[in-house]
């Protein structure tokens, strides 16, 4: 193992704090997931787990790289933003006059920023984005509900 490390220009090999960054990344992401899940959206309880973790992950893998350059850490940061914008753009339907899927993308790019809040090392930061996501998709989703059904209403009469 000490010959695989010193190939690799690395002397430290320390699993835990890893684990416990992905784990807390999976963990904050899940009932995201789970909402969407239940929600029966596109994404849902595999999808958002996994993007947090995979935003975690390729935070921390480069870290050893970009320790002495935060210019290339924002590279980074800057990419996985946008490729989490690429992903929910994928979430979003046009049909016909309305539009579906946007609290999917949002919720994708909001777990995004969670793992990427992780993998810096910010995790008060990533629990409050969970919090506020939670409550917007489980709180307000009744009150979007009824005022879709005061339009059908409106609309019938």
């Amino acid at each position: 193992m000490d010959d695989v490390m010193e190939l690799l220009g690395r002397d430290d090999f320390s699993l835990l704090p890893h684990m416990f960054a992905l784990a807390l990344a999976y963990a904050l992401a899940f009932p995201i997931g789970w909402n969407r899940e239940r929600e029966e959206r596109s994404a849902g309880l595999r999808t958002f787990p996994l993007v947090a973790v995979a935003t975690c992950g390729f935070v921390q893998a480069a870290e050893s790289l970009t320790v002495d350059s935060p210019e290339a850490m924002a590279r980074i940061v800057e990419g996985l933003i946008t490729g989490m914008g690429f992903i929910g753009g994928g979430a979003i339907l046009r049909l016909k006059d309305s539009v579906k899927g946007t609290a999917t993308a949002a919720s994708l790019w909001v777990t995004g920023a969670i793992g990427i809040s992780v993998g810096l090392g910010s995790a008060d930061v990533a629990v409050m984005l969970s919090v506020v996501t939670i409550v917007t998709l489980w709180v307000l989703s009744p009150l979007k509900r009824d005022e879709g059904e005061r339009e059908e209403a409106g609309k019938s009469q």
